[in-house]
């Protein structure tokens, strides 16, 4: 299993959006930058991934599984853009904020801080473990 980031302005689709969705999920949809876009066509059904609020609150949230792999935009006008579906898991217990990534020293090679306007970016397994524990998951 691989993880990810997705990157959210939770005036524009919110965590809490996402869990209103239920196990429906929703597309991932709307993303318009080649990088994202193709780790999103690396995705398979089953990974997880961290839902980050980004603008205001700059803090991951809750976890998300992707639950359809890569696929057309429902929102695009040409067949370039492809997205994922996606399903909330759980809320974190504490939300991890950007200050909290940029303060640990183990998370300073984090796509998060080195590619901060990437709207969906991998985590390693290592930067997964960590964030988790900060987050107050097993």
């Amino acid at each position: 299993m691989n993880h990810w980031l997705f990157k959210s302005e939770p005036s524009a689709w919110s965590w809490a959006d996402q869990v209103a969705k239920g196990s429906a999920g929703e597309e991932w949809s709307g993303v318009r930058n080649y990088q994202a876009r193709n780790f999103m066509r690396e995705m398979r059904v089953g990974d997880r991934g961290f839902f980050y609020h980004s603008q205001t609150e700059k803090a991951i949230v809750g976890i998300v599984e992707v639950i359809a792999q890569s696929h057309p935009d429902s929102t695009a006008s040409d067949d370039r853009w492809d997205c994922v579906d996606i399903q909330a898991i759980e809320p974190v217990k504490t939300p991890v904020t950007l200050e909290m990534v940029k303060a640990d020293p183990r998370l300073s090679e984090m796509a998060l801080l080195k590619q901060s306007r990437l709207s969906v970016q991998p985590v390693t397994a290592e930067e997964w473990r960590v964030v988790c524990a900060l987050a107050g998951l097993s």
